[in-house]
């Protein structure tokens, strides 16, 4: 499956799971280290995308090519290429739940054995105007050493080697933040979380 159809599916399985609404969110990925990316047009509804809702980004040029039509979005997913050369895909969503919790000051409790594998710590953005280098700049600069992040009263992004991988920590991203909610309504606090002495074991797997 080439990279335009890996992320059709992963848009249409976003938008399946609520984790998006409209034509918010973007989605891009670069063939193994490339300099060249795919990202999501401005516009589009990610579970509508086909070989036309792309628009193909240089990693290293700070300008949109004559025809592009690149999602607002487009350096956020440049510069977090430039700081992570191990990154292949960024899946950016728009979790409503995730994003309440945030803005809250409930952090996102990892409490299953697929949350720590996945997300490992999860960064966190200060709020930025979508589409600012700012944003772009501050993002990158926690994808250095995280593969998910909550991006303030936004959303989220989640980095991988493949489309799949980063649509996987998405996916677990957003049930935790579920499971997160679920636990406040019981009453239960921060000891939930997966505990600490066997987190490092699951990593390795």
């Amino acid at each position: 499956m080439d990279l335009k159809a890996q992320l059709a599916r992963a848009g249409r399985v976003a938008v399946e799971r609520g984790l998006v609404v409209g034509s918010g969110g973007n989605l891009s990925a670069r063939e193994d280290g490339a300099d060249r990316f795919l990202v999501s047009n401005s516009g589009t509804w990610l579970d509508r995308l086909d070989d036309t809702s792309f628009s193909m980004m240089d990693v290293n040029e700070d300008t949109i090519p004559p025809g592009a039509n690149p999602s607002v979005e487009w350096r956020l997913h440049q510069l977090t290429y430039r700081a992570r050369p191990d990154v292949n895909a960024i899946v950016h969503l728009h979790p409503q739940l995730l994003v309440l919790l945030d803005a809250a000051g409930v952090g996102i409790r990892q409490i299953t054995t697929d949350h720590v594998y996945y997300l490992g710590q999860i960064g966190s953005v200060g709020y930025s105007r979508p589409g600012s280098v700012e944003l772009a700049t501050d993002a990158a600069r926690v994808a250095e050493e995280h593969d998910v992040m909550i991006l303030r009263r936004h959303g989220c992004s989640a980095l991988g080697g493949d489309v799949d991988m980063a649509l996987r920590r998405a996916l677990n991203l957003s049930e935790a933040a579920d499971l997160t909610f679920q636990s406040c309504a019981l009453g239960c606090g921060d000891e939930i979380n997966f505990p600490d002495a066997d987190r490092q074991d699951l990593r390795t797997i």
